[in-house]
């Protein structure tokens, strides 16, 4: 009876090994949820500013670059 009371013994330290999730997963899950979580808020953010903020202005073009560059089409800049 001695012997039958040690495996037993045996079984449940085994069980109470396997009942608890693995803390690895547990890490994994979530780190993983706060990336997820993470990238679906900088998504949504981005969208609101595309819907909500004016399109960005240009920077005005000097003179020297339009002169640039009308004399590489080979349209003469006027007063020349």
């Amino acid at each position: 009876m001695g012997e039958q009371f040690s495996g037993s013994a045996e079984n449940l330290v085994r069980e109470e090994a396997t009942k608890g999730l693995n803390p690895g997963l547990v890490v994994l899950l979530v780190i993983g949820g706060l990336v997820l979580l993470f990238l679906v808020g900088n998504y949504a953010l981005y969208m609101y500013a595309q819907k909500t903020l004016p399109p960005k202005k240009k920077k005005p073009v000097s003179k020297k670059k339009m002169k640039r560059e009308r004399l590489k089409q080979g349209v003469s800049a006027p007063g020349e």
